[in-house]
């Protein structure tokens, strides 16, 4: 039996697009970057090459990318209520309890030194110390389908007691050094408050150290299977032992 999709499939695929764009299109101010931003999806969707504006602007039959630089850049959207509209819609589609929730951060490399929350550090999209900020992400895996839940942009300390930088940069007064772990357990629990069902967290060993984080886990409810540190200390029997002291030895290369 051919594993390509049938043309019934494809039309029911296009028809789930368009009803989550209009879920999603009002939280934009304007008709015009509404419509723009459906385009926009359907264009990552195709094999349309993401580098830049141009490709995404090509496949909207644009002229330019100014269009598709706006719309990413300045149009007036209220994105947070955009992402919370997505959870309600992995809740009620492909989530299921045997779902997992997976937090990851990533390097999104920048130059110069304006861009919010960036800074010189070590970056594993880079395999260097480079510039650039750091994002917090949450992710969704079910039988069923997978998605991108949510997102945070880690803001160091230095920028968060920096206010005249952060206005530069439109950061909102309100905003306050959060760490990582923090953002983590704020998504994590925004899903769950919103009904997305899980039975595990997973993550690496930035979420894994956590002490509160893991037992705030538990008391949810939730498994985890998390990576730590090789000098982490745990629990074995009454003992707390260092995690490399319990790794079989690995053999020298030759």
């Amino acid at each position: 039996m051919s594993g390509r999709p049938t043309a019934r499939q494809v039309a029911g695929w296009a028809d789930e697009v368009t009803a989550v764009a209009e879920r999603i299109g009002r939280h934009f101010a304007r008709g015009e970057p509404r419509r723009r931003a459906v385009g926009y999806v359907r264009g990552l969707l195709s094999e349309a090459e993401r580098e830049n504006g141009w490709p995404p602007a090509e496949h909207l039959g644009d002229p330019t990318p100014d269009g598709v630089q706006h719309l990413l850049a300045r149009a007036d959207r209220d994105a947070d209520a955009a992402r919370d509209d997505l959870i309600g819609y992995v809740a009620e589609h492909p989530g299921g309890p045997a779902g997992v929730r997976v937090v990851g951060g990533t390097g999104l490399l920048r130059k110069g030194a304006k861009s919010c929350g960036v800074a010189r550090r070590y970056s594993g999209t880079a395999g260097r110390v480079e510039n650039g900020q750091v994002g917090v992400f949450l992710g969704y895996a079910a039988p069923k389908g997978r998605a991108l839940l949510d997102r945070a942009l880690y803001l160091p300390k230095e920028w968060a007691d920096d206010r005249p930088r952060c206005r530069a940069a439109a950061v909102p007064d309100a905003t306050a050094f959060a760490a990582k772990l923090e953002l983590a357990r704020r998504m994590v629990d925004r899903a769950a408050d919103a009904g997305v069902p899980a039975r595990w967290v997973t993550g690496g060993a930035v979420y894994g150290s956590g002490y509160t984080f893991r037992a705030a886990r538990e008391r949810r409810g939730l498994g985890y299977v998390r990576g730590v540190r090789t000098d982490q200390a745990v629990c074995v029997g009454r003992r707390p032992r260092e995690v490399r002291a319990l790794l079989p030895e690995v053999p020298a290369a030759a």
